[in-house]
């Protein structure tokens, strides 16, 4: 019988860059969930949190929320969960608005840095191994 994978959340409005780090994520063994705004990951994170073992989150996309206010809300449901954060022009702000304990990736960054964040927080959270 599989174990079931672990469920990594992705927040990016960029289709082409959400491809790209979706398949780079599903090919590493999680299974990703994908948000194209902040609203939606907080409305995902919001019914699912306990699910989630992870949450990469782009910070500037289109609305009124932001990935500060994702990574935010998930330490809000979850004091332990793994934030990565992925910005071009927002880096600068991580140590103002992002939450402790998480990673910033400057973009463009390669596919493995990506999958060596998400697992080195995971697996710090876990004490285990994941996928």
């Amino acid at each position: 019988m599989e174990l079931p994978k672990s469920r990594v959340l992705l927040v990016e409005d960029e289709a082409m860059i959400a491809m790209a780090l979706e398949d780079a994520l599903t090919e590493a063994g999680f299974a990703v969930e994908l948000a194209k705004d902040a609203a939606t990951a907080i409305d995902q994170l919001e019914r699912d949190h306990d699910k989630v073992v992870a949450v990469v989150t782009d910070i500037r996309m289109p609305g009124s929320h932001s990935g500060w206010d994702v990574g935010r809300r998930a330490r809000e449901l979850r004091s332990d969960i793994p934030v990565i954060y992925c910005s071009g022009d927002k880096a600068s702000e991580w140590s103002v608005h992002g939450v402790p304990g998480s990673i910033m990736l400057h973009k463009p960054f390669a596919l493995a840095q990506l999958i060596t964040a998400v697992s080195q927080l995971v697996n710090e959270r876990s004490g285990g191994i994941h996928p």
